[in-house]
């Protein structure tokens, strides 16, 4: 399977969007390397679609690479660039997080911009220092030390069944059953996102795209919603014959700021759709 792959249903306007799915990283569990899957992937592609970027550095082979990465938790395996050097993972990271820090150079960072820099150096100083001081923060590193406790503590081999439920029972996402779940409860997990942030989201969409739209027309006209889906809302209005479908192709459009006078003006479905389709 590729690495990345390029998605044919953008959800949005295909001549000024594109969808990337990453394949690795689905079933990461701890809130840091969630973050800095995503805060690194937006910082490389701002910096490609900057226009600045440098020559790539390319992988000679790049699944292979990832296989044996992924198969070395010392850290210390290399793998081979199309130039002929060979590399290490932590090498290719400290490559990266420089090309970035030279295309941000001193221009004012909002604050996740910061927190995922500081993060990224951070992570990578202790993982070339001792992977453990990673722990509740990387995956990779949390299920490992929580496998060689199970393994020194029952003298077990690694074939042993019981590891391998303890490696699959880490990312179970029943709080009841899951390793990692056990771990955040212990305190063991460093959190990012504050508990009342996490309850709000479950409720409340963000403000600055489209989701505030489709998250206010579900919330104010529920019987009203036929359907939705990332690009459109389709509303059944009383009086009309057939179903009206309200395109939401722009992720920047339908934002709090762009509507929500829209809906404090208008309590009804009816009167509420007259006044967006005169927009």
């Amino acid at each position: 399977r590729p690495i990345i792959n390029t998605r044919d249903e953008p959800h949005a306007d295909p001549a000024l969007h594109r969808r990337l799915h990453l394949i690795i990283g689905d079933a990461n569990m701890c809130e840091t390397a969630i973050f800095m899957k995503h805060a690194t992937t937006s910082l490389m592609l701002a910096l490609i679609e900057s226009g600045h970027a440098p020559e790539p550095v390319k992988l000679a082979h790049p699944v292979s690479a990832v296989h044996a990465i992924s198969h070395d938790p010392t850290l210390h395996a290399t793998v081979a660039l199309s130039d002929g050097r060979n590399v290490t993972a932590l090498e290719l990271q400290w490559h990266y997080l420089e090309l970035v820090e030279s295309f941000l150079g001193p221009h004012e960072r909002d604050q996740q911009t910061e927190l995922a820099m500081a993060t990224w150096r951070s992570l990578l100083e202790r993982l070339g220092q001792d992977p453990d001081l990673c722990f509740g923060e990387i995956d990779w590193v949390t299920k490992l030390h929580v496998l060689n406790r199970y393994r020194e503590r029952d003298g077990l081999a690694w074939a042993d069944p019981t590891l391998h439920l303890v490696d699959l029972q880490y990312h179970d996402v029943r709080p009841e059953r899951g390793v990692f779940h056990r771990l955040e409860k212990a305190g063991r997990i460093r959190s990012l996102v504050d508990e009342s942030v996490i309850a709000a989201a479950l409720v409340s969409p963000p403000d600055d795209t489209r989701a505030y739209f489709r998250g206010q027309c579900i919330k104010n006209f529920p019987h009203a919603v036929a359907a939705a889906s990332w690009d459109s809302i389709i509303l059944d209005v009383p009086g009309r014959s057939s179903l009206l479908r309200i395109p939401t192709i722009d992720p920047e459009r339908g934002t709090r700021e762009h509507v929500h006078t829209l809906f404090e003006q208008h309590d009804t479905i009816e009167s509420f759709v007259s006044a967006l389709t005169d927009r």
